[in-house]
């Protein structure tokens, strides 16, 4: 079933309750009134509400309607954020220096709104210790709960030992945030010119992904 409204000649019925061009109420008049209208208009007759008795017909020019209406259905869909998982891979007995390079890529992650998969891996006879994977999940949910919280309580799975911490920011609030910096960068960029150019784009070059510990 076609989700267009019926528009001028397509609308059978014999009375219609009419809108003006302004959203003004005109009041019920016959369908041949409200098609005669449009035309003084040079506008189009547009059925908005066909389960009303009578139906709503508003005065309206369709193409700029439709054409404004998908503007914004697009502008939407660009605005849209999705929120990522991204995955964040442990050792039981990760030294304290892999531990905080670890610890500084979460806290990045949700910084940016992103969600983050913990997966502690266990090797050999570390399987029989997931004392140690649930303590060291624990340690990093404390860690990191100014920006997260637990979504997912650790589980084990096979030989590895799951987690996931959701930001309490909204994408949407973090895409706005890192905007609001990138311009003021800008900002004081161009009111700096001698500002070094390496410096600045060293500090807007995110890290790299570090290997498993």
């Amino acid at each position: 079933m076609s989700a267009e409204p019926r528009i001028n000649d397509r609308i059978r019925v014999p009375e219609v309750r009419l809108v003006g061009p302004s959203g003004e109420q005109v009041g019920i008049v016959p369908l041949a009134k409200a098609l005669e209208l449009a035309q003084e208009y040079d506008l189009d007759l547009v059925e908005v509400a066909a389960n009303a008795r009578p139906p709503v017909c508003k005065l309206m020019d369709y193409g700029k309607f439709k054409y404004e209406s998908a503007m914004k259905a697009r502008e939407a869909r660009k605005n849209q954020a999705h929120t990522v998982i991204k995955e964040m891979k442990l050792r039981p007995k990760i030294d304290p220096h892999d531990y905080d390079t670890k610890k500084g890529h979460v806290v990045r992650f949700l910084k940016q709104g992103d969600k983050v998969k913990i997966t502690i891996m266990f090797r050999g006879r570390e399987q029989s210790r997931p004392e140690l994977g649930y303590r060291l999940l624990q340690r990093l949910a404390e860690d990191v709960q100014d920006l997260g919280f637990v979504e997912s309580n650790p589980k084990q799975d096979g030989r590895n030992m799951i987690m996931v911490l959701g930001p309490h920011k909204k994408k949407t609030e973090a895409m706005a945030e890192a905007r609001q910096a990138q311009e003021a960068r800008k900002a004081e960029a161009k009111a700096n010119p001698g500002k070094s150019q390496n410096a600045a784009d060293a500090e807007a070059q995110p890290a790299e992904e570090p290997a498993e510990a």
